[in-house]
């Protein structure tokens, strides 16, 4: 039998509106739990006109009746964890009773975001744009062996013993290749000590949570953080976050087994964003990138920063839903596009003078490609609060079926508008998704 579970990721690079999508479909599911990254990546989720903005915390725990998990594979702030919970519970949201968090998340502390701010500042240093708050070195911690994990947080003399051994170690690094201050190990402390007794309560083993849940035959949704073309080992190296973004991460995140997952939905906008430096091949550098940002409102829900805007980008979508093994596909933002007389869509890349789709594997090949575009007409007509495709206006219908057959994978929803409401769900994908919920 088939389990009812689902991962829902980011297709392109990242901000594509995970935050709402996951928010819609948590109705559908008894668990949301998320497996990579920290509190770089932030979900807006719009509720009425009610806005909430979450960056560790799971979007399901929005929802009464689901629970909210922070898997193994994040890595988390205490004192963001804890800011974040005390502004959910101002809001009226029971975090207290639907929140976990994993025994085995690593834990980013102060001399994480003191090396990354002074490591991305370095003179001759290449800038990856990170968000300078911990968590590539934190990671770098975890994979090197000498990271602290949250159940070794709630030890309050092997933190101690921690944090003196490893501050002498990070405050010499700083000090000799950034000449950068000192952090104070009795401050850091006892500010986390503090910290760790009121993270106390949220701690469990997620992993036997969630099997658990499984065996059961309740629905378990799988959030991913940031996007596939930001994955580790899949993105565009290195101008990539520290986590597995891609499906995969999903099992090696949370702890359960690769045959527990049963499906695996990619969000795509309507056309391509990115925050940051790296390869961008379909990236608007004229006043139509500014149009696209204004209308999308594409500014970062944690840091702010204007996002790089570009036409959807069909040869990365493909690469992103083979390695997820995407079955299917939710286009978001869809009436940003409403304005426009025509929409360049790219189709294949031109390297060195040959067509091709495959992505090249380093930095000198994504920035040969020349995009090959294919030019649909626009069809200058609103959509935003559309909820019936029929409804949408025919061209608008024609871009997302030129979309999903060159996509290899199968549109199920719809986002026109920021609101929860503001969604439509296509029939195959309504009854996948009662499925899930019964």
């Amino acid at each position: 039998m088939q389990a009812k579970t689902a991962v829902v990721l980011g297709a392109q690079w990242g901000d594509e509106g995970k935050g709402k999508i996951v928010d819609v479909l948590s109705g559908q599911f008894s668990i949301v739990a998320r497996y990579a990254g920290g509190h770089n990546a932030g979900h807006t989720v719009i509720i009425h006109g009610q806005k909430f903005i979450l960056q560790l915390v799971p979007c399901g725990v929005l929802r009464a009746d689901c629970r909210a998990v922070i898997g193994n594979g994040v890595v988390l702030d205490p004192v963001a964890f804890l800011n974040e919970v005390g502004k959910l519970r101002d809001l009226g949201v029971n975090v207290d009773e639907q929140l976990f968090v994993s025994n085995r998340a690593q834990v980013i502390l102060p001399y994480h975001r003191m090396i990354e701010l002074a490591s991305e500042n370095a003179p001759g240093r290449k800038k990856i744009g990170t968000t300078s708050r911990g968590i590539g070195p934190a990671y770098e911690d975890k994979m090197s062996r000498g990271g602290l994990r949250v159940v070794d947080l709630l030890n309050r003399d092997l933190l101690k013993t921690h944090i003196e051994s490893v501050c002498r170690e990070k405050n010499a690094i700083v000090r000799a290749l950034f000449g950068a201050n000192p952090l104070d190990p009795v401050k850091m402390y006892d500010e986390y000590a503090r910290a760790a007794e009121l993270v106390r309560p949220f701690v469990t083993d997620t992993a036997m949570l969630l099997n658990q849940a499984i065996r059961e035959g309740q629905s378990v949704m799988f959030e991913g953080a940031q996007g596939t073309l930001l994955d580790i080992d899949h993105g565009t190296y290195p101008f990539v976050t520290s986590s597995s973004a891609t499906a995969g991460g999903a099992v090696t995140g949370t702890g359960v087994g690769p045959t527990a997952i049963g499906t695996v939905i990619g969000v795509t906008k309507a056309y391509v964003t990115r925050v940051g430096e790296g390869p961008f091949p379909t990236e608007i550098l004229d006043q139509g990138g500014d149009l696209l940002r204004s209308r999308g409102q594409e500014y970062g829900a944690v840091t702010g920063r204007p996002r790089r805007c570009g036409w959807l980008d069909l040869p990365l979508l493909r690469y992103s839903n083979r390695i997820n093994g995407t079955e299917w596909l939710v286009v978001s933002k869809l009436d940003v596009l409403d304005a426009l007389d025509e929409i360049p869509v790219c189709t294949s890349y031109r390297i060195d003078g040959r067509l091709t789709e495959c992505i090249p594997a380093d930095v000198r090949g994504l920035e040969r490609i020349e995009p090959v575009y294919t030019k649909l007409k626009g069809w200058k007509a609103p959509t935003d609060g559309v909820t019936s495709f029929e409804q949408l206006p025919p061209r608008a219908q024609e871009y997302l079926r030129f979309l999903e057959a060159e996509s290899g994978a199968v549109i199920g929803m719809i986002s026109t508008g920021p609101d929860r409401t503001q969604t439509m769900v296509l029939p195959a994908f309504a009854e996948a998704l009662d499925f899930m919920r019964a």
